[in-house]
């Protein structure tokens, strides 16, 4: 008989501790979910939980409720639906009882958020509970309150929050400032409300309540400015107090961390202390006296002193202190410097970024750390370091500094070669005083990293050899024993291979000796072994001549296809064109070095431009400053709202144009191969035709329609692309039947001869007499756009726009970029802008063309959205609108 009543009991226990019963205990709910192998198996497992919670549910068994809502807690946090248990929250918050209350509010904030309108049916009974006698109960309306108040329940229950901070329980006052703070979120208008009530608790000894109170006025500030002057006249003195308090305080164990006593209200204090004496000197004179005593006392050996001492620094930066107490906060980043701990280090560099736009002269004196951060094994650090360095850089220490970052390159990791050279050659470019420690560093930079060395520096570094005459000499010969032993740095031999071809005579002869050179002795085929590809030694070294016809002809079967090209090309002149090979082969004129840089620039603020997120360009699309079209996958017209206009225009083959560099080209390095002849020119001059004086240059935008004719000139026929090199040097003979077929073709308004300094500004002027009344396309507090127009004669769809830009502000605005966008049926080329700063309170403007072409002239008025871009004082800027008041007739 005992035997059957203990099979019994182990039944019914069985039954009762069942995972797939209402009554499971949470715990073994989660050692059966725990226990699947599978997700399928977790799955199966919360699905018949589920099910017997939902039957509990319905059968509505108050017993069991608190258990069932502890387990649907959990089925939430993994990521299944519980929304069929919200209401079994409101019951439980209903209860009496305080564990039952404890779990409703749980759940409350668990499965509900202030989007839920049955979050609106609890708002009576926590009103109820913020006015129970229990303490406890008080606390939990008070952190679900703080949680999920919407702004109606906000405003509803603002009152009793406002009472229980005045409340003698310290828990329930630290609950009701922190409450308060979801409030003054939701509602900025009830901040008022909270002012004088933060300002009274901040006697308050408890640093709960210190802490709290100290957060909610943090929000204060932030939500209304009048808060903010509120606080700065009734808190700064609190403020002092806590903070010396709190510093000078003994030893006490509930509140010491690592040896300093609560650096928990110690940051807080100093981070509401920053936003108050922001832009307000009172404030920030009354605080110097206390920030120097807690930069000073603090110890710096504990993870918890560094925090309040980074904070410390934070909160100097950020006021008006004076250059004694900033100079001690930079001196603290320098021992911050000096620390082994990576991450103390990494914040201490983003800080001296910050901290030398306000006394770059106190960053200065830790130089030296800095450097040797660049020298760390860390990657970010390095990283920061670098930047750092950059800024540090000036007109007295450029030297110094160049030199220790040039014999780092050295040693460097490969991978962080490719950032170090940029910089160091951006230093050089920016602060060289003489062009021979220019070219001395650039030498050495190509030397030891040429393989990172980007195309536009050896580009912009043969434009300084070609202007300086006096030092080629010096070069040539540095050139030369710089090729000798790093013969492996692709960036060194190109502009070596260059240089002795336009120089040769110069190394072989030791012309142009400076002061203190060592002599060197190379004969005429130590130079040709030294550039055997180069063609321009033929017609310097006659004794050499059939060498390098052996070393052409070798290649005209080569497998890399611009070698094969360019060896056919020259072997054609050195055959067949033996009269004007040595003009052909002459020395290369001195390029224009300042065409050159403004090229440059505008290529670079094209780069920068293609880097940001895009809009699609179409015909009537959105134009790049420089000319340059880039294509991307959606219709920029859909973007700007210009869709609608979509009717069939006549236009020209789209192509799509890059930059083109000119020395590429000239050298045979990275140039466009053959394959593209049939091609339109992109670049603004084909620089190949400047050189040998053969016709203008096509547009930018592709071939002009053939009834294009400029003011003042006669029609001329659009002259055909010239099929890049090829046809220059294979059939020499064209050159003379082109030039009987066509009249001379006039410069393209906006084209710029990069070798003879053609200026652009000939062609801006015939705008003034406009038939068309200028406009202002745009005006805001910053910045005023003015069209004025003029029509192409004899073709009225096109209009020519000349766009100025003039700054109302009183600060410069740099790297200014002017966009636009058109309908479909419009056509728009952008020409190069006159410069991308953009003078301060109108003194002085930037100019920039359009032509606009409008394929429904006389049935749709012309439409164009625009967008600028600026960084003004270092902070970028974004403005754009809409031109609809285009005269008639465009």
């Amino acid at each position: 008989m005992d035997t059957v009543e203990k099979i019994v009991e182990d039944f019914a226990s069985d039954i009762a501790m069942s995972p797939f019963s209402s009554g499971t205990r949470l715990r073994d709910m989660i050692r059966a979910i725990r226990a699947c192998k599978t997700a399928a198996e977790e799955r199966a497992v919360v699905r018949r939980e589920c099910a017997a919670i939902r039957a509990a549910i319905s059968e509505n068994e108050p017993e069991l409720r608190h258990r069932n809502m502890a387990k649907l807690m959990f089925i939430h946090m993994l990521g299944y639906p519980t929304h069929f248990g919200q209401m079994e929250c409101l019951k439980l918050i209903a209860a009496a009882g305080f564990p039952e209350k404890r779990v409703g509010y749980l759940g409350l904030m668990l499965l509900l958020d202030e989007r839920q309108e049955v979050l609106m049916l609890v708002t009576n009974s926590l009103k109820q509970d913020l006015n129970h006698s229990n303490q406890f109960i008080v606390g939990l309306a008070l952190c679900a309150l703080g949680n999920i108040c919407s702004a109606e329940m906000a405003r509803d229950l603002a009152p009793e929050v406002e009472r229980l901070m005045r409340s003698r329980e310290v828990n329930t006052k630290k609950k009701a400032a922190l409450c308060s703070i979801r409030i003054v979120r939701k509602v900025p208008d009830l901040a008022e409300n909270f002012m004088a009530l933060a300002t009274s608790l901040l006697k308050e000894k408890h640093h709960g309540v210190l802490i709290s109170v100290i957060q909610l006025c943090t929000e204060l500030c932030k939500a209304n400015k009048d808060a903010l002057e509120y606080l700065r006249k009734n808190c700064i003195e609190g403020l002092v107090r806590i903070l010396r308090d709190v510093s000078n305080s003994s030893y006490a164990p509930e509140y010491d961390v690592a040896g300093i006593s609560d650096p928990f209200l110690h940051i807080r204090v100093l981070k509401l202390m920053r936003i108050l004496g922001q832009g307000d000197a009172d404030c920030s004179e009354y605080m110097n006296d206390i920030l120097a005593q807690v930069a000073t006392k603090t110890e710096s050996n504990k993870n918890a002193g560094n925090a309040i001492l980074y904070e410390c620094v934070q909160t100097i930066m950020g006021i008006e202190a004076t250059s004694g107490l900033r100079v001690l906060a930079i001196n603290i980043l320098g021992r911050f410097l000096l620390n082994r701990d990576n991450n103390i280090r990494y914040v201490a560099l983003n800080m001296l970024m910050r901290a030398i736009t306000v006394d770059a002269q106190a960053v200065q004196r830790h130089r030296t750390t800095i450097l040797e951060c660049v020298k760390d094994a860390d990657a970010s650090i390095r990283k920061r370091a670098l930047e750092l360095v950059f800024l540090l850089v000036n007109d007295t220490n450029v030297k110094p500094l160049t030199k220790e970052l040039v014999d780092y390159l050295d040693v460097a990791d490969p991978d962080y070669k490719g950032d170090l050279t940029a910089r160091i050659c951006s230093i050089v470019e920016k602060f060289s005083q003489e062009k021979l420690w220019y070219l001395d560093q650039m030498f050495k930079v190509l030397s030891l990293a040429g393989n990172h060395v980007k195309d536009d520096v050896w580009h912009a570094l043969i434009v300084v050899l070609s202007n300086a005459s006096e030092l080629q000499g010096y070069s040539v010969r540095s050139l030369y024993r710089a090729l000798q032993a790093y013969g492996e740095q692709g960036s060194l031999v190109r502009v070596a291979v260059w240089c002795i071809g336009e120089y040769g005579e110069m190394l072989v002869n030791n012309v142009g000796m400076l002061e203190g050179e060592e002599p060197i002795t190379v004969t005429e085929s130590n130079a040709v072994d030294a550039a055997e590809v180069a063609l321009n030694r033929s017609s310097r070294f006659p004794s050499t001549s059939e060498r390098i016809k052996q070393i052409v002809a070798h290649n005209k079967e080569n497998i890399a296809l611009e070698l094969q090209q360019r060896s056919i090309e020259f072997s054609s002149i050195m055959q067949r064109h033996q009269s004007i090979r040595s003009s052909l082969l002459e020395r290369m004129p001195v390029l224009d070095e300042a065409s050159y840089l403004v090229k440059r620039a505008a290529t670079t603020q094209a780069t920068i431009s293609s880097e940001k997120p895009a809009p699609a360009v179409t015909p009537g699309g959105l134009k790049l400053p420089n000319g340059v079209a880039k294509p991307t996958a959606a219709p920029l017209a859909d973007l700007l709202d210009l869709n609608s206009d979509v009717a069939p225009a006549t236009t020209a083959a789209s192509t799509t144009t890059a930059p083109s560099f000119f020395l590429q080209d000239l050298l045979g390095i990275g140039g466009t191969n053959s394959s593209m002849a049939g091609v339109p020119s992109s670049a603004s001059t084909d620089i190949l035709m400047d050189l040998l004086s053969i016709g203008s240059s096509p547009s930018q935008s592709g071939p002009l329609a053939p009834n294009f004719s400029p003011p003042g000139q006669a029609e001329t026929k659009p002259v055909p692309a010239i099929p890049e090199a090829i046809d220059l040097l294979g059939s020499l003979s064209s050159s003379s039947s082109l030039s009987a077929e066509t009249k001379p073709v006039p410069a393209i308004p906006q084209a710029m001869d990069l070798l003879d300094g053609l200026s652009s500004a000939t062609s801006v002027s015939g705008l003034n007499n406009t038939a068309h009344p200028s406009i202002t396309a745009f005006q805001s507090a910053t910045l005023k756009i003015t069209f004025d127009f003029k029509k192409q004669p004899g073709n009225p769809r096109e209009t020519t726009i000349h766009a100025t830009f003039t700054n109302l502000t009183s600060s410069t605005l740099t790297d200014f970029i002017f966009q636009a966008a058109v309908p479909k049926f419009v056509q728009l080329r952008l020409d190069p802008a006159s410069g991308n700063t953009v003078p301060a309170s109108g003194n002085g403007s930037v100019t920039q063309g359009l032509n606009v072409t409008n394929n429904q002239h006389g049935q749709k008025p012309l439409a164009m959205r625009i967008r600028m871009s600026y960084k003004v004082n270092g902070e970028d800027g974004l403005e754009q609108g809409q031109v609809s008041n285009f005269p008639s007739g465009l």
